[in-house]
């Protein structure tokens, strides 16, 4: 699961969208399953093309628990996160999601 950036305002650069649209490709690229959590639609990384689940939800640690609860009753659990590539969002939403404890339940890398 890769963590967006949300909205980009101003005195934020759009770097964090950028480099999350790249990993999307790579690790595309190299067969991973993408779940992208981002709350703004009007980014790039958002294109239906680059993650093959897209949720627009809040990113807030309550919110993104949810899509990991809801994705691992499917065929293809998450079983990592990569919050580094929406800025400081991404960094305190994860740090919360493992105060949480969200990560105990399976085998979370």
């Amino acid at each position: 699961m890769i963590i967006g950036s949300g909205p980009i305002v101003i005195g934020q650069g759009c770097e964090f969208d950028y480099s999350g649209t790249q990993a999307c490709k790579a690790l595309r690229e190299e067969g991973y399953r993408i779940v992208l959590v981002n709350s703004n639609p009007a980014t790039i990384m958002t294109d239906p093309e680059f993650a093959d689940r897209t949720y627009i939800e809040p990113i807030t640690p309550l919110a993104c628990a949810k899509i990991i609860e809801l994705e691992s009753k499917g065929k293809h659990p998450i079983d990592a996160l990569l919050p580094t590539l929406g800025g400081q969002t991404g960094l305190n939403t994860a740090v919360a999601l493992a105060d949480m404890a969200c990560w105990t339940s399976s085998a979370y890398r």
